[in-house]
Parts: structure tokens; C-alpha cells; sequence
């Protein structure tokens, strides 16, 4: 039976804590793995849960964590030594960039048979300055051609690895496309929309559109913001103006003829709102706040395992973290993304599952992610006011977004479920095995 050493960078909520853990456990009996992790920050959330639940117990490197700091490093590289010793395995796959520098030299150095590597996203852009991006792109440069393959997670991925960065060669370079379990996504979806529509105050007529992830500067929370902004002051106009308008009434049919009774499409009955969820936590937490103040959106900090309610003039909300995050998706309308810098988002394909229409900046994997119907909503990652049109028009359409959300449903089981995902890493190992 082929031994594997799986080294993620930290158990922090994202795709490679669920692809690791996913592998893990459903590679089995065939492989035996040892799933090893770094250490997360302070700020973000724990995943711990996501591999207890599958049955794994990780083994945990103290000293690799996400912050570059060489001592540190040159320690995880010794644990990671000293762990491979002892586990003697036949294949080392190490997930995103810190395990993959530290953990392929000292695979390389135990002299590991296969070694192999999955880019989840890139440094390449947007995160460091020119220096230390030029450092890192020749240590990948370095690194790869001294691996026995390198996975990329998307053909965009593939493109950016082999031609723009040119990383590593395209013979070297197989697409492995994220596997998640995206059933709890399309069960019992009424009673969770109702449940976090309660939660959060929201009438069903009003609009609630989200954006999951990590509180970071690569997000570019901003952009979303002052694009929510021109979208919200657009809403509420709107709204304003129907709600002066001579109210539509109709006659009683029963009791008192003459009577009027309210129209429930008469707008002066209740304005829907629109609101903006930003489900998630991290460093950019007071530069997000600070937004939200000098753009004069009124929000609230709602965090959700405490059950807070929201004020009604809230536009935004800041939910942190939570966990059972298919709840949050059937009670949004609308899921956007608006990154500098992504390799394949896991949040859009989750949205995908729920069958809700996306809004994204045009970067990295998305537009392999998404289906060609909701490629006019995707922007380039600078441009607040297209961003914005593209929240308005979703917003402004219930029969758009779900026609929208039904094409987006179509395939996504089979092109992103854990079991294409486990069948295809199989097939890549016994490739890698046998060379």
C-alpha cells in the first residue's frame, strides 16, 4: 500500500483544508496518508472540525506558519525531516506555497520518490512588492524542477504557471480541478433561507447579496463596497420614488363594497431593502470598518453564533465566520467575489450548489469556475461602477436571478463533487508512482 504525506499550510476555512482532508479520507484503503499542517493565525477561524468530522486526526509542525520567518522555517523544515524518517512515505503532495517550499526540500532532501505539489493560488501578483515577488517566483522556479509534477486547479491556473510566470512546463503541469461535498448545498434549502433570513431580520422581499471569505487585502473588500454603495443609493432611489407614487388600490370583493384594501404590490406598504453580508474575519476587519464609515454605509456586527440581529437601517453586515455556510448561501440572493488575486474560488462554486447567481472580478480560475451565462457579470478587478451594474441588474430581477442560479446548478456536482476529485488524484498518483 503507497504511503502519502499530505502537508497543508494551516487548518484556516478555505478549499485546501477540504481538498486535503477529502483526499485523506476517501483515498483510503488504497493509500495510507499522514495529513500533516502548519499552525493558522491568530485572526483566522479554525477548520479543525472539517477533518475531525472525516474520522482524521492531523499531525501539526509548530514552527510553519503563514508568516515568512526564516528561523521558524528552517525548524518546520526540520520537523518535516524528521517526520518523513518516520513515516517513510512513497509519495509527499504538499498543499500551497509555505509546504511547498519547506516541504519538498526536505522531501527532496529525504530523497522521496515521487514529490508533487498543488498550486490552491499563487503570490505572483498582488500580494508583495517587485523584490520579493521576483524572489519567490525563482525559488518556485527552483522548486518545480526538482518535483515529479506540479498540479495547477484550473486550466487559467495551468496558463498563468507555464506561460506567464513560466513557473514550470506544461508536460509537468496536470489540472486537478478543487472536489468538495456540495450535497448539504441543495438539501432542505427552504428551512435554511428561513432560518438565516430570521437571524438577520430580512422580509423575503429583500435582497441579500454576500460575499464569503477571508477579511485580507488580496479580497479587495473596498472594491465591493463602494461598488454595494452606488448599487444601494440606486435601490433606495428607486424605492423612494415608487413609494410617492399614487398608491394602486382595489376595491374589498367581500364585507363592505366600498372599501379599499392595500395592494400588495403598493410599495408604501414596505420598501425592500437590499443588504450586503460580508461573511468572514482576518486582518482588513478595521480597514473594512473604516470603509464602511467614510463611504456612509450604516453597518452592524453581527456575529452569527451569538445570534445578533441587526438594526433595520443596516446595509452592511458583518457576520464573521460561519461555519455552517450552505445556511448562509440559501438565505442570500446574490454571492459576489471581488479579489485582486484567486486560483479557483471555493466560495462561487458553493454558490453554484445553491443555485445563486454570481457577481465576480475577472481573476484567476473564476471564469472556468462559472458558466458562460454569468460571464457578462464578471469585471475587471479596478472597476467599481461595471461591479456595481452588475450587482443592480441581479438585485433589480428575481426571475434573472434565478434563471441564473438554475444554469449555474447544472453541472457543478460533477465537474467540482470530492468523488471526480479523489478518482482524478488517483489516476495522477499511479502515473507518478509508476514513472
Amino acid at each position: 500500500m503507497p504511503r502519502i504525506l499530505r502537508i497543508i499550510n494551516r487548518l484556516n476555512l478555505g478549499g485546501p483544508t477540504f481538498n486535503a482532508s477529502y483526499l485523506t479520507r476517501y483515498l483510503e484503503p488504497e493509500y495510507e496518508t499522514l495529513l500533516v499542517s502548519g499552525m493558522k493565525d491568530d485572526s483566522e477561524a479554525s477548520s479543525e472540525f472539517i477533518p475531525q468530522r472525516l474520522g482524521i486526526q492531523p499531525r501539526y509542525v509548530q514552527h510553519m506558519q503563514r508568516a515568512l520567518h526564516p528561523l521558524k522555517d528552517f525548524r518546520a523544515y526540520r520537523e518535516l525531516r524528521a517526520i518523513i524518517r518516520e513515516f517513510k512515505p512513497d509519495i509527499v503532495h504538499t498543499h500551497a506555497a509555505k509546504p511547498g517550499t519547506v516541504g519538498r526540500l526536505a522531501a527532496l532532501h529525504e530523497h522521496v520518490p515521487v514529490v508533487l505539489h498543488t498550486f490552491h493560488g499563487h503570490v505572483f501578483h498582488s500580494y508583495f512588492g517587485s523584490a520579493k515577488t521576483r524572489l519567490f517566483i525563482e525559488i518556485e522556479r527552483y522548486l518545480a524542477k526538482r518535483s515529479s509534477g506540479i498540479v495547477a486547479i484550473s486550466p487559467a491556473q495551468k496558463q498563468e504557471l507555464t506561460a506567464d510566470f513560466r513557473i514550470t512546463e506544461p508536460a509537468n503541469t496536470h489540472v486537478v480541478p478543487l472536489g468538495f461535498d456540495l450535497d448539504r448545498f441543495r438539501t432542505d434549502t427552504g428551512a435554511k433561507r428561513k432560518a438565516f433570513r430570521q437571524q438577520y431580520g430580512l422580509r423575503e422581499d429583500d435582497v441579500a447579496i454576500g460575499i464569503v471569505g477571508r477579511f485580507v487585502p488580496v479580497k479587495n473588500h473596498r472594491l465591493f463596497l463602494e461598488a454595494f454603495l452606488r448599487s444601494w443609493t440606486h435601490w433606495r432611489a428607486r424605492h423612494e420614488r415608487e413609494a410617492h407614487q399614487p398608491s394602486h388600490r382595489q376595491p374589498a370583493m367581500a364585507g363592505n363594497p366600498d372599501a379599499l384594501v392595500p395592494d400588495p404590490r403598493d410599495p408604501s406598504e414596505h420598501a425592500p431593502r437590499l443588504v450586503a453580508f460580508l461573511i468572514g474575519d482576518g486582518e482588513s476587519r478595521p480597514e473594512i470598518e473604516s470603509a464602511c464609515r467614510s463611504l456612509n454605509l450604516p453597518f452592524a456586527d453581527a456575529a452569527d453564533e451569538q445570534g445578533h440581529r441587526p438594526p433595520e437601517d443596516a446595509a452592511v453586515v458583518l457576520t464573521s465566520w460561519i461555519k455552517d455556510v450552505d445556511r448562509a448561501f440559501a438565505g442570500l440572493d446574490i454571492v459576489a467575489l471581488s479579489s485582486l488575486n484567486e486560483g479557483t474560488p471555493v466560495s462561487l462554486i458553493e454558490a453554484l450548489a445553491s443555485a445563486k447567481p454570481c457577481v465576480s472580478t475577472r481573476v484567476g480560475g473564476v471564469e472556468d469556475v462559472l458558466p458562460k451565462a454569468m460571464h457578462p457579470y464578471l469585471t475587471d478587478k479596478t472597476d467599481t461602477e461595471a461591479f456595481s451594474d452588475a450587482l443592480t441588474a441581479l438585485a433589480d430581477s428575481r426571475e434573472l436571478r434565478h434563471a441564473l442560479g438554475a444554469e449555474g446548478a447544472k453541472n457543478v456536482f460533477e465537474r467540482y463533487g470530492y468523488q471526480r476529485l479523489v478518482a482524478d488524484m488517483d489516476r495522477l498518483y499511479k502515473e507518478l508512482l509508476r514513472g
